[in-house]
């Protein structure tokens, strides 16, 4: 590679013009463990507590169902909010349901 190719490469990747003003602050990106630190305390504000031993969690919505298998709950009676986290899976009825037919056979 010579040196003439190399110069025009560095000027095909210049943003601005020769002399350009350089950005004075540098951008500061927000990380998703701050947000989970911030849930993490508002909960234990309103009293969470850890409910064990649930294996299956479904949540129906017209006809999809969200699924969470070994969720980790936590409940507030008082404040009338649970907190299910966990990986979620997105299923149809139909495929959560038992068929009719296949049931009733002996």
């Amino acid at each position: 590679m010579d040196r003439e190719k190399l110069m025009k490469m560095a000027t095909a990747v210049r943003t601005g013009g020769k002399g350009s003003v350089r950005r004075k602050k540098k951008a500061i990106h927000k990380t998703n463990t701050t947000d989970d630190k911030r849930l993490q305390s508002t909960l234990k504000r309103i009293g969470v507590n850890a409910i064990p031993a649930i294996e299956e969690v479904n949540i129906f919505k017209d006809d999809v169902v969200i699924q969470f298998l070994n969720p980790k709950v936590q409940a507030s009676i008082a404040a009338n909010t649970w907190v299910v986290s966990g990986a979620p899976q997105t299923k149809k009825l139909q495929d959560i349901l038992p068929s009719g037919s296949q049931s009733l056979r002996p």
